[in-house]
């Protein structure tokens, strides 16, 4: 077995960043001038340039005040010793700053990652060799039946060496689980281990964590126009990827976005978009992961895709009789959202309807659908507990009131097509 699916090239990537962080850690250390671990005064002390400024002190004691060669040694003497205390205190914060962080990132953290990714080999032959062993057992006992020789002996042999194998696969499962978190925790952090490498080469004295590229940040909880800006996109990534991964083999799930999936499944899958780094065929076999990763990305939005500003606008479109009436309302409602807003809501809401056309399978009728995703695309802006109280009122009732025409009449209400969609 290979390297948790997805995390071959993080893998790569590991060793060299220990063997990076060890090799400048110890010529870092090389160029210091004082001890490490003491205390200011006491490290100070220690400097060359201190020892220079008190022999220079104890040296112009022999002149008279007059003498020019005196005043020159108590100019200097004075220089060194602020060179002296200049030097200490950049050392000090040199080693808070870079060869902490890289001591702990060569000897343990990185370490302990390498230590699992060996217990995982590990794991993965002794599974190899007890599948090996399962099937030679499994053609001896061919053989002995085939001979008339069968007993109940090598029957139990074969199945308590099944057990072996089953047991070997909870312990590769349990490793690899772990294993690839590690992975992930790692390219979470590599932008900030990488901080450690330019404090190094440009001496920056600070702990304040170099700014990456706008690229990198993180996209759950990010407002949604920063991060179609930074990433130079008219969909969200999320909303865009589980759209993609849901088409192909969500549509005729039963329950989806109903049913809750493992977490860990859906953490790892968050982990992965944060990232940039989805590889679709890992997660399609999961739909309901993929559908409750999106429902994640939309309740964490700091402002609901359908906006505050409009939050009133669309339960007074709803709230008509007259079904040409609501279409006409909730089209001019859905005029009034930010360009960014109504391309993200058309894209998930004819994807919506996609969904419910298979309802005689998945069960998710319009109504089902706006009932479980509904309060994740509107909600109040939440000013106090009368406000949450109103949220759970909304989130009930009148929310899908608003979200299930929008399905049912999404052609109408989006005459743009699903072009871009089915792209």
């Amino acid at each position: 077995m290979n390297a948790p699916f997805g995390c071959n090239k993080v893998e790569q990537r590991v060793e060299p960043a220990k063997k990076a962080a060890q090799i400048i850690y110890k010529k870092l250390v090389g160029c210091l001038q004082s001890q490490q671990g003491l205390e200011p005064e006491r490290r100070m002390k220690k400097l060359p340039l201190m020892m220079l400024s008190v022999s220079m002190a104890e040296s112009f004691k022999d002149f008279d005040g007059d003498s020019s060669i005196r005043k020159v040694l108590e100019m200097c003497c004075f220089m060194q010793n602020f060179l002296a205390r200049t030097l200490a205190d950049f050392e000090m914060k040199l080693e808070k700053a870079v060869l902490v962080p890289l001591n702990k990132l060569s000897e343990e953290d990185l370490p302990e990652i390498l230590k699992n990714k060996k217990q995982f080999a590990k794991l993965t032959t002794d599974w190899n060799n007890a599948r090996v062993r399962l099937c030679h057992e499994h053609l001896c006992n061919l053989c002995l039946t085939f001979r008339s020789q069968a007993s109940t002996g090598p029957q139990a042999k074969q199945d308590g060496l099944r057990e072996d194998v089953e047991e070997a696969w909870k312990r590769l499962e349990s490793i690899k689980d772990q294993y690839s978190a590690d992975l992930y925790h790692f390219a979470t952090k590599e932008d900030e281990y990488a901080s450690y490498f330019i404090r190094v080469s440009t001496y920056v004295l600070t702990q304040k964590r170099p700014q990456m590229s706008s690229s990198e940040k993180k996209v759950f909880g990010e407002p949604l126009l920063s991060h179609l800006e930074s990433c130079g996109r008219k969909i969200a990534v999320p909303i865009e990827e589980c759209v993609s991964m849901l088409l192909r083999t969500g549509l005729r799930e039963e329950g989806l976005f109903r049913l809750a999936a493992a977490a860990s499944v859906v953490k790892k899958l968050k982990s992965c978009l944060d990232l940039g780094t989805v590889d679709q065929n890992e997660f399609s076999y999961d739909p309901h992961a993929v559908a409750g990763a999106l429902k994640c990305y939309l309740r964490e939005l700091p402002e609901p895709l359908m906006t505050f500003e409009l939050y009133t606008d669309w339960f007074k479109a709803a709230a008509e009789k007259e079904t040409d009436e609501k279409l006409k309302q909730l089209r001019t409602v859905l005029q009034k959202l930010p360009t960014e807003n109504y391309n993200n809501l058309r894209y998930l809401v004819q994807f919506l309807s996609h969904l419910s056309e298979q309802q005689a399978v998945n069960r998710m009728t319009p109504s089902n659908i706006a009932i479980v995703l509904g309060p994740n695309l509107l909600w109040p802006r939440c000013e106090g507990e009368t406000s949450l109280l109103d949220m759970a009122s909304a989130s009930s009732v009148q929310v899908v009131t608003v979200i299930e025409p929008l399905i049912q009449y999404s052609k109408i209400l989006f005459p743009e097509g699903t072009g871009t969609l089915h792209k």
